[in-house]
């Protein structure tokens, strides 16, 4: 569904050089701390900026040879995009309208209204979560095959995110799509994700199946004696805390079975984070 190939991009002060795939019937999270390059691999994909090489393949064809019929089976939620503040919901279905063939205006006002947003309201007075909701409810409302989604749960409260949980779940009953998400709140991930790319300083570190990652990976919390005695054949990496060192480990049953003294945690998606943007390989 979107594939990019050794993908870079130069700018003054940040490099972004990616490889990434996400496949049809997957749901892919991209992960990284602030700063990471997740906004701009999502742009480089959307042909929003021009890659200075690399490839990038979105529904079987190269960027530069979509057509509109073929943009039109993407949705996009973009953390610095949004709607005009100065239209409301009914001034923007005759929009949606004229943009998507495939628009479904039934399916949108019904899910605006699940989602308690204001059709007569301008969409400038909406809170944070409100103009996210309907972002995302104008994503899923013209039958696209690919979602792309960055931050898309921004200001939602715990309830907003759970709802659009359900929607993406929803969404996925359909054969043949797929969804890109990046998202802060790693457990939204943990929950829907099939598979999970880390992008640290512009690079991928790490691309692993959620289930691997949750069940497999885990975090050792040693002190000095301990990590001297450690096997580090299996640690991915570590960092000196107060007590000793935090390691990652994706073999979590190997250390628990022959280090039975060390404190072992299941990992996290933000354990991942933490350690390896901050640990030592």
């Amino acid at each position: 569904m979107l594939r990019l190939e050794d993908v870079r991009k130069q700018y003054k002060d940040f490099k972004l050089c990616v490889s990434m795939e996400v496949k049809p019937g997957y749901i892919t999270g991209l992960i990284g701390r602030n700063g990471a390059g997740k906004t701009t691999a999502f742009k480089a994909a959307l042909g929003l900026i021009y890659a200075d090489s690399g490839t990038i393949t979105v529904l079987g064809k190269p960027i530069a040879s979509l057509c509109q019929e073929d943009r039109e089976d993407i949705g996009v939620v973009l953390a610095d995009s949004g709607f005009s503040g100065y239209l409301s919901i009914q001034d923007l279905v005759p929009v949606l309208k004229h943009l998507y063939k495939r628009f479904d205006k039934e399916l949108f006002l019904k899910k605006c209204e699940e989602a308690s947003l204001p059709v007569d309201k301008k969409i400038k007075d909406f809170s944070t979560g409100m103009k996210r909701k309907l972002q995302i409810i104008a994503a899923v409302s013209h039958d696209a095959r690919l979602l792309v989604l960055d931050e898309p749960t921004s200001g939602m409260d715990i309830v907003a995110r759970e709802e659009f949980l359900d929607l993406i779940r929803e969404y996925m009953e359909k054969e043949g799509r797929a969804v890109l998400i990046s998202s802060h709140i790693s457990g939204d991930l943990e929950k829907i994700c099939d598979d999970i790319y880390m992008i640290d300083k512009g690079e991928v570190t790490l691309h692993e199946e959620t289930d691997v990652l949750l069940d497999a990976y885990g975090v050792l919390k040693a002190t000095d004696a301990q990590y001297q005695e450690l096997d580090k054949s299996y640690i991915l990496c570590s960092r000196k805390e107060r007590y000793g060192y935090s390691c990652l480990t994706k073999e979590r049953q190997f250390y628990m079975e022959n280090y039975p003294e060390v404190v072992i945690e299941k990992g996290t998606v933000d354990e991942i984070i933490k350690m390896m943007s901050g640990g030592e390989a």
